[in-house]
Parts: C-alpha cells; structure tokens; sequence
C-alpha cells in the first residue's frame, strides 16, 4: 500500500484550518485527534479506511496518507481535503 504526502497551504490560523479537518472527517464518521501541532485522523470510505496524520508547519498543513483503499489515487483525496479546507 502506497503512502502519500501532500501540503495544504492555507492563510488563516492553525485552529481555524483544523476545525474545518475536523468537521469534514467527523461528518463523514471518522476520527480526528490532534491539536495545532500535529495529529492523527481516520475515516471509512465505502468499507474502507483511510488513515493518517498531519502537521502544522508555518501556514501549511502536511498531510501523510498512510492506509488508503488500493483503488482510491492520492489525487483523489488530496482534492477531496482541499475542496473542504478551502
């Protein structure tokens, strides 16, 4: 399983950006664990998990995908995050 890693540039401030992570994983039923440092989060995707971490480096979030369903791009989700992060 393939691991991806992207940044999520943003330009308010660190709780602000990880209410919004927060909302989208836990309206979706998932967990999301952390403070403005760094964290953790995981959600089911029809069946299927996705896990990983974050960190909050300066104005950039730094997200690590480390379980994702095999059929399911990093592409995918990274667009899927920035569409709620935006």
């Amino acid at each position: 399983m393939s691991v991806c890693n992207f940044n999520i540039p943003f330009s308010v401030d660190a709780e602000t950006i990880l209410a919004k992570a927060k909302k989208a994983v836990e309206s979706q039923g998932g967990n999301f664990s952390g403070d403005v440092n760094g964290g953790q989060f995981d959600v089911s995707l029809m069946s299927n998990r996705i896990a990983g971490s974050y960190m909050v480096n300066g104005q950039q979030l730094e997200l690590t995908i480390t379980e994702k369903p095999m059929f399911v791009p990093c592409s995918a989700i990274e667009s899927f995050l920035k569409s709620k992060l935006s």
